[in-house]
C-alpha cells in the first residue's frame, strides 16, 4: 500500500470523525505545471525620474552608526544624493534639502533606512517542488520581508531559474533579483563520472548565465576538476559538505581548490578533527534515515576540537587567509532545538500554505521532516552543538571574516521571508552586535556574492534599494519580522503589534510590504478555504486521541 493511499484512508477516516485535518499533497507526477508561470508584476509605484525619501534616519550598510535625519534622491533606479539635512528631533530647514523639481517625495521623518536584505541561500520552490507553493507566494515573503537581492542554490532547473532572474532583473515580476547558483550534479546535468565531463558542466552553468555552482560533494577527481574549471572561468562556488564525501572533501580540502564558500557547517567540524579521522557514528546509522542523519549532525561539534585550541585556531586561520566566506544558516536547523517553539511560531497560522504544512510535518518521505521520534535529548544535544558552532562563527568574523546571512527556508519549519529574519536574529544569539548584524545582512553579502559594485550599501551610483521601518531595528531585530513585535503600550494600557518592514524599495519601485504581506496571507486563506481546512492552527498530528 503506498503513502498516499495510506493517507487518503486516514484523512475519510478522520473526516468521518469529524476532525479537522489537511489534504494530502497530490504525487508530483499528477500536479499541473501551470504554476511555473508567474504572474506579471502589478505591485509598487515608480520608478521616478525623481523621487525624494525625506528625513529618515541612516544606517548605510558600511557598518557606520545610523546618523541623520537624511533627505535621499533618487533618479530612475539609481541614487544620486544622500544628504544629512539637520539634527534629530530639531526642525529642518527647508533650504537646507534637496529640490523636489517636480519630481516626487515621501516623507519619512523618524523612520529608519537601511540598504535592501541580501539572502544568501534561497530556494525558488514551485508547484513542482515538494512544497507545492505557488513562486509568487514565495517571492512576496521575501519582499515583504526587505530582502531585494538573494542567489538561489537549485530549484526548478537552471534555465527555467535564469529566465526568472530575467524578469526579475527587469521588475517584469515582483521579487528580488537573484544570481543563480546551479547545483552541479543536479538531474539535468546528466551523468558526469569523468573529469571532463565535470568541467563540461561547469562551461555550461557559465555560458548559460550562471553566477556560481552550488556542489553538494562529488568524487575526488571529478571535484577538483570541477572546482578548478570554476575559478579559471571566474564563476563563484559554495557548498553542503555531505556526509557521504566529507573524508575527502571538508573545508580545508575544497577550499584549497578554490571553494569559495560553504553552506550550513558540515565540513567545519571534520575539519578539526584531532583524536579521529571519521565522524563517531553509532552501528545502526544510515544516512538516508534523515532522523539518524539530522539526529547526529547534533553530535558533531563535540567531537571536533574546542575552542581556542591549536587545531581550532589552525583551521580558523586558514579559512581567513583564503578569504573564505561562511553561510551557517542558523535558522535551517533551528527547529532542531526546540520543535514546540518553531512549529507553533506565530506565523505559520497565517503564513504557511497547507501544503507546506504537510510538507513540514513528521515524514520519511519529505526532506527535512525527521521528526519521527525526535526526544529532549535531541534538542539538548543541538543546543549544545550551537554554542560551539556559533562560537567559531562570531570568532571568525571577529578576526575579519565574512560571514553572511541566509535562510534555506521551506524546509524543517522554516518559513521564507520570516527564516531570514530569524537568521538575522541568530546572528545576534551568536555575538554579532545588531550593527554587525545589519552590515553582515547588506554590505558584506554584497562582496561575498559579488554584487558590492550595484548594491550591498546606500551609496551615490548604486541601485536604489532600502528596507524602511517605523521602529529602531538596532534596538530589537524582531520588528522585522512580518508579524512585528509585541509590546505593553503604557499609556493605553494596550498590548500592541508594532513594527514590520513599512516599505521595500527596489530599483527605485517603492512596495508597500504590509500589502504585499496581506497578498500572501490571502492566498493562504483562499487555500486553505478551497481545501475546507478552518481557520486556526494547523494540526501536526493526523491520528485522534484515544
Amino acid at each position: 500500500m503506498t503513502l498516499i493511499v495510506k493517507r487518503l484512508m486516514t484523512l475519510i477516516m478522520l473526516l468521518a470523525a469529524g476532525t479537522a485535518v489537511l489534504m494530502i499533497v497530490a504525487p508530483q507526477s499528477a500536479r499541473s505545471q501551470d504554476g511555473l508561470i508567474i504572474e506579471p508584476r502589478s505591485e509598487g509605484e515608480g520608478p521616478y525620474e525623481r523621487l525624494i525619501l525625506r528625513g529618515a534616519y541612516l544606517i548605510d550598510g558600511t557598518g557606520a552608526p545610523t546618523r541623520g535625519p537624511v533627505d535621499i534622491v533618487i533618479e530612475n533606479d539609481r541614487i544620486v544624493e544622500v544628504k544629512t539635512v539637520g539634527y534629530p528631533l530639531l526642525p529642518i530647514n527647508p533650504d537646507n534639502r534637496p529640490p523636489l523639481n517636480g519630481g516626487t517625495e515621501i516623507d519619512m521623518s523618524g523612520m529608519y533606512i537601511m540598504p535592501g536584505f541580501i539572502d544568501s541561500h534561497l530556494h525558488l520552490h514551485t508547484p513542482a517542488s515538494g512544497q507545492n507553493v505557488p513562486p509568487e507566494y514565495v517571492l512576496k515573503l521575501w519582499m515583504g520581508h526587505g530582502v531585494t537581492s538573494g542567489r538561489t542554490l537549485g530549484g526548478e532547473g537552471m534555465m527555467w531559474e535564469l529566465e526568472q532572474k530575467r524578469k526579475l532583473e527587469n521588475n517584469e515580476i515582483t521579487g528580488p533579483r537573484i544570481e543563480v547558483y546551479p547545483v552541479f550534479d543536479s538531474s539535468e546535468a546528466g551523468p558526469i563520472n569523468t573529469p571532463e565531463q565535470a568541467r563540461e558542466r561547469i562551461r555550461n552553468i557559465k555560458e548559460a548565465g550562471g553566477s556560481g555552482v552550488k556542489f553538494f560533494g562529488a568524487p575526488e577527481e571529478i571535484m577538483w576538476a570541477a572546482l578548478e574549471e570554476a575559478d579559471k572561468l571566474g564563476l563563484n562556488s559554495t557548498t553542503h559538505h555531505a556526509q557521504l564525501d566529507v573524508t575527502h572533501a571538508n573545508v580545508l580540502t575544497t577550499s584549497e581548490h578554490g571553494l569559495k564558500s560553504m553552506e550550513h557547517w558540515y565540513g567545519l567540524p571534520e575539519a578539526m578533527f584531532e583524536d579521529k579521522q571519521l565522524q563517531r557514528y553509532p552501528p545502526s546509522y544510515i544516512y538516508h534515515d534523515e532522523q539518524d542523519r539530522f539526529g547526529e549532525a547534533g553530535r558533531l561539534w563535540k567531537q571536533a576540537a574546542q575552542p581556542g585550541s591549536e587545531k581550532w585556531n589552525e583551521v580558523m586561520q586558514t579559512l581567513l587567509d583564503r578569504d573564505f566566506v561562511l553561510s551557517p544558516t542558523f535558522t535551517a536547523y533551528q527547529t532542531s532545538r526546540d520543535f514546540m517553539r518553531m512549529s507553533r511560531a506565530l506565523w505559520h497560522e497565517e503564513y504557511t500554505m497547507p501544503n507546506l504544512w504537510e510538507f513540514y510535518r513528521p515524514n520519511r518521505d519529505a526532506h527535512g521532516s525527521y521528526w519521527f521520534d525526535w526526544t529532549l535529548e535531541d534538542e539538548i544535544e543541538w543546543k549544545n552543538n550551537y554554542q560551539l558552532w556559533m562560537t567559531f562563527v562570531n570568532e571568525y568574523k571577529n578576526r575579519g571574516g565574512k560571514v553572511i546571512p541566509g535562510s534555506d527556508s521551506g524546509y524543517i519549519y522554516n518559513l521564507y521571508g520570516f527564516g531570514y529574519i530569524q537568521e538575522l536574529e541568530l546572528l545576534q544569539e551568536a555575538g554579532f552586535s545588531s550593527l554587525e548584524v545589519i552590515h553582515a545582512a547588506t554590505l558584506v553579502a554584497a562582496k561575498a556574492l559579488g554584487i558590492d559594485d550595484e548594491v550591498g550599501s546606500v551609496q551615490v551610483g548604486k541601485k536604489a534599494d532600502f528596507v524602511v521601518t517605523k521602529e529602531n531595528p538596532l534596538a530589537n531585530l524582531h520588528v522585522l519580522l512580518g508579524t512585528g513585535h509585541i509590546k505593553l503600550n503604557d499609556e493605553t494600557r494596550e498590548v500592541e503589534r508594532v513594527g514590520g518592514v513599512k516599505y521595500t524599495i527596489k530599483d527605485g519601485i517603492v512596495y508597500d510590504a504590509p500589502q504585499l504581506l496581506a497578498d500572501v496571507r490571502a492566498m493562504v486563506k483562499a487555500e486553505k478555504d478551497r481545501l475546507g481546512i478552518p481557520p486556526g492552527p494547523m494540526p501536526i498530528i493526523t491520528t485522534p486521541r484515544e
